[in-house]
């Protein structure tokens, strides 16, 4: 195996990791965001009022998009198991 192809699979399951990882993130940046400006708002300093709307929103991006991430992991290791024998020789 060369060292561009070494770069180019890591390249690829770091992109993976990104896609399938953004919109749950996206979606805890804006509630912690949403929250964040509601607690500046209100003077309301709950310790868990920071983390349950995360959770939840983080919830809310897994039932919108895990079936398409899911899809995106099986393909992506499907190419690489089927890519492992020019990988190896």
């Amino acid at each position: 195996m060369t060292p561009e192809t070494v770069i180019d699979v890591m390249r690829r399951a770091l992109e993976m990791g990104m896609m399938t990882a953004g919109p749950t993130i996206l979606f805890a940046l804006v509630a912690g965001v949403a929250v964040s400006i509601f607690q500046a708002t209100t003077q309301v300093n709950d310790f868990n009022l920071v983390f349950v709307p995360k959770i939840l929103a983080v919830l809310l991006a897994l039932v919108l998009f895990g079936s398409w991430m899911l899809q995106m992991y099986v393909d992506y290791t499907r190419e690489m198991f089927l890519n492992l024998p020019t990988l190896v020789g």
